[in-house]
């Protein structure tokens, strides 16, 4: 075997020393506060054997795509399932994507164009950022859930006047982009106070809602729909992996945007599809949240359980303001953070820390994401013991 890199060796015992060396975890029998399945719909039999049921109705049985979807994987689901969550979300259609990380890479990486500039919040997402990446648009950051900050650089970016040497400057289309629940702080924007200057500004309002699909609306609908605000955004991202507790996402928007990314997104153009098992566990999951109200009222009660308990026991301070399921004790150091994660599931709570550099230094934190199927005496029991741990 040819020896490796020193130069990448070199990168992993840099991580080792700095406590931050990522390894993959061993599955513990633990109480469950570290996975996104808010709703418990990974673990639902129903669920499952419902959409075994599905695909017999549907007489599939296949175990996978055989192929990208513009070539031999655009199964007979597809368009039954995409017009459901178009119809779901309100808005004029959506194209799904393999998971998340796809969708906002075919995103941000072919819809701005040379002359536009994309705005987003600092805190936004790697999968969004990896697509700026890879963009051809300018790009520029402003400061967490900041909308002052972001109006100021827009005022500054309209008296610039780049193309003022040319005779037939490029059109400029401002694309502003944010999560509706932010993964590593579970904290919203102002999403109003967003889509207000977006209409001053002539901008393209984009929405990550991976977080907020199953625990914001009615229904689970997400953040944007339970503002009313769905006919004010130009695209949203939805992440099944969360709420959904299956896999894939899809982009909702006009039936020109997805005519588009069907041409020029390459995650979308050159990968598999997803076999029919996983695109019809997404149509199911959909059904449940409309008929299951009560697995999304237990985690609302669940999330006002924990911001009680956190406020009587003093951790409030350490802890990011959230109403959302993912709540954020920071705890500076990636050593101290690690040990108080390991008491904790030691204690049998699977509670994960969230370490530099995948956070800020400084900003190390313990990550507690709720769950439906979380009982307030786990709730309880998992607190008083950081509070032990910390004080």
């Amino acid at each position: 075997m040819k020896r490796f890199p020193k130069l990448l060796l070199k990168k992993l015992q840099q991580r080792e020393a700095s406590n931050a060396l990522r390894k993959l975890p061993v599955s513990k029998e633990l109480i469950d506060f570290a996975s996104n399945d808010y709703l418990g719909f990974s673990q639902s039999e129903t669920i499952f054997n419902e959409t075994h049921e599905y695909l017999l109705q549907k007489k599939l049985k296949v175990n996978g795509a055989t192929g990208s979807r513009l070539i031999s994987g655009n199964h007979k689901l597809y368009p039954i399932i995409e017009d459901f969550i178009a119809n779901f979300h309100q808005a004029p259609s959506a194209l799904i994507f393999n998971s998340g990380y796809d969708a906002n890479i075919g995103f941000f990486s072919s819809v701005p164009q040379r002359s536009d500039i994309i705005l987003y919040d600092e805190l936004c997402h790697a999968s969004i950022r990896d697509g700026i990446t890879m963009s051809n648009a300018k790009s520029y950051k402003f400061q967490h859930n900041n909308p002052d900050d972001l109006e100021r650089i827009i005022i500054n970016l309209k008296t610039q006047n780049p193309n003022s040497k040319t005779q037939n400057p490029e059109p400029k289309t401002l694309y502003l982009v944010t999560e509706s629940v932010f993964s590593m702080d579970g904290d919203c924007p102002n999403l109003e106070e967003l889509v207000r200057l977006s209409e001053k500004y002539h901008c393209n309002l984009v929405v990550d809602e991976a977080h907020a699909l199953g625990v914001f609306g009615d229904s689970g609908q997400g953040l944007v729909q339970s503002l009313d605000l769905q006919d004010k955004v130009f695209a949203r991202i939805m992440t099944f992996g969360k709420g959904l507790g299956c896999h894939g996402a899809a982009i909702l928007g006009s039936a020109e945007l997805k005519s588009y990314l069907v041409n020029f997104a390459r995650s979308f153009i050159y990968t598999t599809g997803l076999s029919p098992h996983s695109v019809a566990t997404i149509l199911v999951a959909y059904q449940h949240l409309g008929s299951e109200k009560v697995a999304m009222q237990t985690l609302k009660s669940n999330i006002q359980f924990f911001n009680q308990e956190k406020m009587q026991l003093g951790l409030k301070p350490l802890f990011v303001y959230s109403k959302s399921a993912i709540q954020c004790a920071i705890i500076p150091g990636n050593e101290k953070v690690k040990s108080i994660a390991n008491q904790l599931q030691e204690k049998g709570f699977d509670v994960k820390a969230i370490l530099s550099p995948t956070v800020p230094e400084g900003q190390e934190r313990l990550r507690f994401c709720l769950h439906s199927y979380n009982s307030e005496e786990e709730i309880s029991n998992v607190l008083q013991l950081l509070s032990t741990f910390v004080f």
